[in-house]
């Protein structure tokens, strides 16, 4: 079971969880931390290397938490375009493939071995999709699809995954593929999210910046850091909240607090 919130303030820490928070002040070196930003593609390949297509659940989500990915048709039986930016092995794209037969996705992954998985499920058709690796921090989309293109960007889970001082590298990047009047739709990781907070000693990369075992990395999100970066890159903000959820695991009697950011970023 679970229940959720939205709103604009952050989650409240217990005195336990902002004393072990404050203790954790030790940085990983810079010399690993150079070494981790060098192979970022290599360790989320090893990732869906050993978890293949298993690891994410198919997000039948999507379409009821943004309601934009039908919103945004102008005429009911518009032909949408979209482009899902970081698509990993397709938990996201398919779900929406089949929910909705008048779209047609681009979609690009970091990994070349998601990318892969996408193309050999059996689901992929090169009529309803492009797929292709791109690494949104310096490949140009504008290679792979035309500008002004794009109704609706989907950013889900990924812009955590990438070195906070890189992230408007991305945001700059979809801009130019997004048609104007359009939205990108964000959801991520917020502060003080349960994934934060079960990090150990010494995985501290930067401020709300932390390393994984596996050497994949994730930032946690405020709302305020979120609408500096899109606004600095021109966009306009619509929505930008915090989902709280307390996600219950009934066999093991556990809480588990769950902070996403959702938000809505247009291009004037």
């Amino acid at each position: 079971g679970a229940s959720q919130k939205k709103g604009h303030s952050a989650r409240i820490l217990s005195p336990e969880e902002a004393e072990k928070l404050e203790k954790d002040q030790v940085l990983v070196s810079d010399f690993k931390q150079q070494r981790l930003e060098k192979e970022a593609q290599k360790n989320w390949d090893l990732f869906y290397k050993r978890n293949s297509t298993n690891f994410f659940k198919d997000r039948h989500w999507t379409t009821r938490e943004f309601q934009e990915l039908k919103a945004c048709r102008e005429f009911a039986d518009q032909k949408l375009t979209i482009l899902e930016a970081g698509c990993g092995v397709g938990n996201c794209l398919f779900p929406l493939l089949e929910e909705d037969l008048n779209i047609f996705v681009y979609a690009c992954d970091f990994s070349p071995r998601a990318v892969e998985y996408v193309k050999k499920n059996a689901l992929y058709s090169a009529e309803r999709c492009k797929v292709f690796q791109c690494d949104l921090t310096k490949d140009d989309l504008l290679e792979n699809m035309p500008a002004d293109s794009v109704d609706v960007v989907t950013l889900i889970f990924v812009l955590s995954a990438i070195h906070p001082d890189k992230m408007h590298l991305v945001l700059k990047n979809i801009y130019k593929v997004l048609k104007p009047g359009k939205c990108v739709l964000f959801r991520d990781y917020g502060l003080y999210d349960h994934a934060m907070l079960r990090f150990k000693s010494g995985s501290k990369l930067g401020e709300n910046f932390y390393v994984r075992q596996d050497g994949t990395r994730s930032y946690f999100f405020t709302k305020e850091f979120l609408s500096q970066l899109f606004e600095a890159e021109g966009y306009e903000q619509v929505v930008n909240e915090y989902v709280q959820r307390e996600t219950v695991n009934r066999k093991e009697d556990l809480r588990v607090p769950r902070v996403f950011l959702q938000s809505k970023f247009q291009k004037p």
